[in-house]
């Protein structure tokens, strides 16, 4: 057992405009189950970075152990091998025998590592991977959201594995997963960075406190400030008042006034500007105690949606649905019978492979959707005429140029859709950048906001929240709860799913 010190820790890209950190301080032990919670854009997958070393830094990062970092980068030859034959590339001196050992522990047969690494299923290939990454001795291991694109079964399966371990540092997003894996929380608040005992649903009740009270405090401060500026207003007028006495007087009204009045009067005038410079000090100590009180307040802004009413109830009708790939032997999907009606928000679920994105793809493609496979079918799917829909893919990869470019591209207009990216924690110097540039969370909530600045009849989202930050999952669940648009998605978060489906259609 030993730490992680991170001392003054300064870093910022090369051309970027500002700092991801700035003057850093923490340690931690390597002996804990670390969740790493923070906005996407953060700087999260960037400090594990900088712990393995791969970039130049500011201040010191002190640490007695060796580092590991999930996922592994597979080449596109590799792809094509058995893991066997590549265990020693993405991990030298690693045993296979130990691999296999781990595999047992995830559910999962030795024979894995014996097929191509392209044939296995995306669970089945996290499951290697994650096993190889426990193979070895005396590391700490930096998890880069393991379950994205996994299915609900694989999902359960990594979070009881890691249950089991210790010694890692968990970048996620998934609040069931945080609260099954860790014992600590590190987090990237807006403006300071914290280190705290307990899993995420700890973590967030205290945070909820500490905003509650930082508010009540601000309010506190803000009202003590009004009392003092309008003494100090009060004060300074009867200052004023008296000091414009001290010449000149009337003699019917002031009979009694004699020479050394005018000295009395100045002493006292004196005497209400003095109070008037203790008022503004005072003042100048609340505004300070005030200051930083709501620097780390995660403010959820409300998101709004442009959606359609469509003059059918039934928008979209599948009964006895067969529904294949035309140069497939088999149909992907059997038998299935169900509608989607307004005001439904039908979840899709099923392990990979079983048909979800095949099935969100051929009503795309009834609707017009151009550039989608060819399908075989039989059975019935049938979708209201003139249905709008508005679609997020899993892929984010063809997102380049600017917001301004995507905008025109897209018909959608410029400020509202930078105002719904900030909304959901976008920082103003990130609308400079090309979007290749973003995370992959930043990538994701672009095609978030295009999709919910899109009228449309029915929005149809395929895993919308993969790499999307924990406080923006919130968001788009209270939009969802309150709007109530006609959705079908999938989605593999089990808390969102249970959240906002009024219905799940198991595949």
């Amino acid at each position: 057992m030993s730490q992680i010190s991170v001392n003054a820790l300064t870093f910022n890209y090369e051309g970027s405009f500002d700092n991801i950190f700035e003057n850093v301080s923490f340690s931690v032990d390597t002996n804990w189950k670390l969740g790493f919670i923070g906005r996407n854009g953060k700087g999260k997958t960037t400090f594990l970075r900088l712990l393995l070393g791969e970039h130049r830094y500011g201040g010191s990062i002190s640490a007695s152990t060796k580092f590991e970092y999930f996922p592994y980068h597979i080449t596109p030859e590799q792809m094509k091998q058995t893991a066997a034959e590549f265990l020693d590339e993405i991990k030298p001196g690693c045993e296979s025998w130990r691999v296999m050992c781990e595999l047992g522990e995830l559910g999962e047969d030795a024979d894995i590592l014996f097929r191509p690494f392209a044939a296995l299923s995306p669970g089945e290939r996290t499951k290697v991977l994650l096993a190889v990454l426990f193979s070895g001795e005396n590391e700490f291991l930096l998890i880069d959201e393991p379950t994205n694109h996994l299915d609900h079964e694989a999902r359960l399966k990594v979070r009881e594995y890691l249950g089991t371990k210790k010694g890692f540092i968990l970048v996620s997003h998934d609040r069931d997963l945080l609260d099954a894996c860790i014992d600590h929380v590190l987090v990237l608040n807006r403006k300071t960075i914290e280190v705290q005992a307990g899993n995420f649903s700890s973590w967030w009740e205290n945070k909820q406190r500490r905003d509650s009270f930082a508010l009540a405090e601000n309010e506190k401060h803000k009202k003590e400030i009004r009392k003092l500026r309008q003494a100090a207003r009060r004060t300074a007028d009867w200052a004023d008042k008296s000091e414009r006495t001290k010449i000149g007087y009337d003699p019917v009204k002031e009979h009694d006034r004699c020479i050394s009045a005018r000295s009395f009067i100045g002493a006292k005038t004196k005497k209400m500007q003095s109070r008037v410079r203790q008022m503004e000090k005072r003042i100048d100590m609340e505004i300070e105690q005030k200051e930083g009180l709501l620097e780390d307040l995660e403010k959820n802004d409300d998101l709004r949606l442009e959606k359609l009413e469509h003059h059918k109830s039934t928008l979209v009708n599948i009964r006895e649905h067969d529904l294949g790939y035309k140069d497939s032997d088999d149909f992907v999907v059997h038998g299935l019978t169900m509608q989607i009606k307004k005001g439904d928000r039908i979840a899709l679920h099923g392990e990979n492979g079983c048909g979800k994105s095949s099935l969100i793809k051929e009503i795309l493609q009834k609707c017009g959707r151009k550039g989608l496979p060819e399908f075989v079918s039989n059975g019935t799917c049938d979708t209201a005429s003139g249905l709008v829909i508005s679609y997020i893919n899993q892929d984010t990869s063809w997102l380049h140029g600017t917001i301004e470019e995507l905008c025109e591209e897209n018909s959608l207009d410029k400020s509202s859709f930078c105002s719904m990216l900030r909304h959901l924690g976008f920082e103003r110097t990130q609308f400079e950048k090309d979007i290749s540039e973003y995370s992959q969370g930043q990538k994701k909530k672009v095609l978030l906001a295009s999709s919910l600045l899109t009228p449309a009849h029915l929005y149809i989202w395929d895993e919308p929240l993969n790499f999307i930050d924990i406080f923006s999952r919130m968001q788009i669940e209270k939009l969802l709860l309150e709007y109530q648009p006609t959705m079908l998605f999938v989605e593999h978060d089990e808390m969102f799913r249970k959240k906002i489906a009024t219905e799940t259609v198991c595949l």
